[in-house]
């Protein structure tokens, strides 16, 4: 199982790398209606939630700079921050460096039970291949939000 997974979470990671190398920096912080949050807030919440959910199940080799967590955490937005956030080059670095780290995740650390279930809503998870699997799902559903967010840009942008 660890294997479809991780073949499926490398999937996800490269078409939205693709997608982002694509997006011009110029649309990354537009925001339209009736979106509450911007592409490149998607994309450093992909990354930050990437990096805790991964942490949970092996040793974090995160080089994350702080200001993702204030930045990019559930609940933030673009209209309260005070700081200039990630360049593009930045974002896709580290989209990049943690697909290379997926890689390394070994097949026993799927079935490892996770010391504190971590509960979203209604959802309990027990165990990493299940952390994993809700991180892989969370980044398709923010490629979506993306992917829209382009699509509604490139609209107002013709008309």
């Amino acid at each position: 199982m660890s294997n479809v997974l991780l073949s499926s979470a490398v999937s996800i990671r490269r078409s939205l790398i693709q997608q982002v190398q694509s997006i011009p920096e110029e649309l990354f912080d537009v925001i339209p209606e009736p979106f509450n949050n911007s592409i490149r807030w998607n994309i450093g919440h992909i990354i930050l939630t990437h990096n805790y959910f991964l942490s949970l199940g092996q040793p974090n080799k995160s080089s994350l700079p702080e200001n993702y967590i204030q930045l990019f955490k559930p609940g933030s937005k673009p209209s309260d921050w005070i700081e200039v956030p990630p360049t593009k080059d930045e974002l896709v670095k580290e989209l990049s460096n943690q697909l290379s780290n997926l890689s390394g995740i070994a097949s026993s650390t799927f079935d490892k039970h996770l010391d504190t279930p971590v509960e979203i809503g209604p959802l309990k998870l027990s165990t990493f291949d299940e952390v994993f699997n809700f991180a892989t799902i969370h980044e398709a559903t923010h490629l979506t939000t993306i992917s829209c967010l382009l699509k509604v840009l490139q609209y107002q942008k013709s008309k």
